[in-house]
């Protein structure tokens, strides 16, 4: 077998090492010929004494103590040269000291010790520099044939990390900055020059020759990032985004990521301003429990739980793969955490019965229920077992176990229901709602409508239909839903437990609802395609129970704003707890017996409003808008 040549078996930091010695020994070795050059009597400095050995050691021991070895030549700057003048400046004192004590100077002129640190800091600095310069020449010959030519559309401070990141990746070449600021145009960010604003993208892109353009603006709301989206979409060329500054700061992307702009960023809404010391003050060292916190949203509870300082956390869920999902994040994300990840059905009166003994909670966060819609309307039965009588299995552990607040996350759906979904989650706020009387703990319940990305809700699924070349399957043209992101959802979920003394319902401002139409419309243009040519979109009729849009509040719930802007107080209906306690025993009898028909007269008992007819849904007319900016109550 062939042996490998010498320099192939001399590891790289190795080599840089011995170089780094070898220049010592240089810049000595000159040090003392220039001192005594200039005098008629010279003497020769021997390489191979007591006074080099010293010189190397010293000098080599600076170099590792200042970290000069954990750059590399390729990508060296600022930072590495000044390790390098750390380096010979602090080995040029100790060598003066080392050979004060060796042989008090003995045949060295002082003068040799300020020559020497000079000398090397030049032999150490300009082979690094060279080798970058070298190595970027060789990346600028290989991109000029292989790369992508690219625009950067943002020329501030996301813009110009940007293009450092882009310099060492092959793939792309920044030919120039986009940014509406007047005053930037004509200057240059890392040698790259702004060209323009986005008014004259098309034409600034044409010229040069970009064949894709890279948003670099992740504080930017969803207007600008429409209109910026917009008018990418009219060069006809590919774009990119980097990541939104709340996903940077969560953990949830890394800053140098490039991905496709999403529908979530052009449905975000400004940051929610939170009380997070209120919030810190109902989470720091207490123990929680979070039942379906495998789920889109139980999960991200569980991760905010965290992040806020719990001492202990206890999740509870029936999918063990979601479970151990989050398990495995949470342990990688929080050691010190204590969590505890159990698997099993809260409705099950030993488990869940088992998970408060085992868990003591203070906080209960009650996120585990079906929310499939159209699933679940010809399922009366099983949803009404897991969605409403879990809830009170939950809720009457919790008081039993002296819990100081539990928080249930409902829907908008349980307004003015029309699905059986929206019934049994209605049938879940009326249980907290009586269950919270003549007891010390506080419930809560909160509502909100879709949140984007989430399990079963329409963004995956559209995502699914673009991707297999379509229909994209809308129900109604005209219908609509409000939308909100999952982390923002649960930051106000934690934003209404820290205000709730109990007995409120709480509804998320979700902004104004978006036509499922235009969105669908959006998402075939973000991938690429044309709507109607490329990919078209299948109206199939609303399906039973299904609504043309939301409502947040029902007419009798004399809604009100509270000391959050993004938070609405709904004023309980009155109910009979007598009433309501003997119909959920007879209800419950009916689910263990698998009687539909009392099931259906429980129900119909405990919301006499709703129609149970199977077919086109009725839209009720008497919809309350939310009145933002105002203290006062709905009319």
């Amino acid at each position: 077998m062939k042996s490998p040549d010498l320099l192939g078996r001399i590891h790289p930091r190795t080599a840089v090492v011995l170089h780094d010695l070898a220049v010592t020994l240089l810049a000595w070795w000159l040090a003392n010929t220039l001192r005594y050059a200039m005098l008629p009597y010279g003497q020769h400095l021997q390489l191979l004494s007591w006074q080099t050995l010293i010189v190397l050691g010293v000098q080599a021991a600076m170099f590792f103590w200042t970290g000069l070895y954990k750059g590399l030549w390729r990508f060296a700057s600022v930072p590495d040269l000044w390790n390098i003048v750390r380096a010979v400046v602090a080995g040029a004192v100790v060598i003066y000291i080392a050979l004060f004590l060796y042989n008090r100077m003995y045949g060295i002129s002082r003068s040799v010790l300020l020559i020497y640190p000079v000398l090397l800091a030049i032999l150490l600095g300009v082979p690094r520099l060279a080798y970058r310069y070298w190595k970027d020449s060789q990346l600028d010959l290989f991109r000029a044939k292989h790369s992508h030519r690219v625009l950067v559309i943002g020329a501030g401070r996301a813009g110009e990390a940007l293009v450092r990141d882009l310099r060492r990746d092959t793939r792309y070449i920044p030919a120039g900055f986009i940014d509406d600021d007047t005053s930037l145009r004509g200057s240059r960010l890392q040698g790259v020059p702004v060209l323009g604003g986005t008014d004259r993208l098309a034409e600034l892109a044409r010229r040069a020759g970009a064949e894709m353009l890279l948003i670099a603006l992740p504080s930017a709301d969803k207007d600008e990032m429409r209109k910026v989206v917009g008018v990418c979409e009219a060069t006809g060329l590919p774009f990119r985004t980097v990541p939104r500054i709340d996903d940077v700061v969560s953990g949830r992307a890394q800053f140098n990521e490039l991905k496709e702009v999403a529908i979530e960023d052009l449905l975000g809404r400004d940051p929610v301003k939170l009380e997070w010391n209120a919030i810190r003050r109902s989470l720091t060292g207490q123990r929680v429990l979070v039942t379906g916190g495998g789920g889109s949203i139980g999960s991200e509870l569980c991760r905010q739980i965290a992040r806020l300082g719990a001492a202990e956390l206890t999740i509870l869920e029936l999918s063990e793969y979601n479970l151990y999902r989050i398990e495995q994040e949470l342990r990688a994300q929080y050691p010190e955490l204590l969590l505890r990840c159990l698997i099993g059905d809260c409705g099950d009166a030993a488990t869940c019965a088992n998970a408060f003994a085992l868990a003591r909670p203070q906080r209960v966060f009650h996120a585990a229920a079906y929310k499939h819609v159209p699933l679940l309307q010809n399922q009366l039965r099983e949803a009404f077992r897991n969605i409403a009588l879990n809830t009170r299995t939950v809720a009457e552990h919790a008081v039993r176990h002296g819990v100081e607040s539990f928080v249930l996350i409902s829907t908008d759906k349980a307004v003015n229901p029309t699905s059986v979904m929206g019934a049994c989650k209605r049938v879940a706020e009326i249980i907290c709602q009586i269950t919270a009387e003549g007891h010390s703990t506080r419930f809560v319940t909160v509502r909100f409508g879709n949140v984007l990305d989430s399990a079963g809700s329409v963004v995956p699924l559209f995502r699914r239909q673009i991707a297999a070349g379509g229909p994209v399957t809308v129900t109604h043209p005209e219908i609509s839903r409000y939308f909100m992101t999952i982390p923002e959802a649960c930051q106000l979920i934690l934003q209404a437990m820290a205000m709730g003394q109990g007995g409120e319902t709480f509804a998320l401002d979700m902004g104004e609802p978006i036509r499922i139409r235009d969105l669908a419309e959006q998402m075939i243009r973000l991938a690429g395609k044309q709507p109607g040519r490329d990919v078209s979109i299948l109206y199939t009729g609303l399906r039973p129970g299904e609504k043309l849009f939301e409502e947040l509040f029902h007419p009798l719930e004399n809604y009100h704003s509270t000391a959050h802007p993004k938070i609405f107080e709904a004023a309980p209906r009155q109910q009979s707890p007598a009433l309501v306690a003997a119909q959920i025993a007879r209800a419950a009898e009916a689910v263990a017996k698998f009687d539909e028909d009392a099931l259906r007269h429980c129900v119909g008992a405990l919301l006499p409003t709703f129609r149970w007819e199977i077919g086109e849904p009725m839209q009720t007319a008497d919809v309350v808008p939310i009145q933002r900016g105002s203290g006062d109550s709905a009319a």
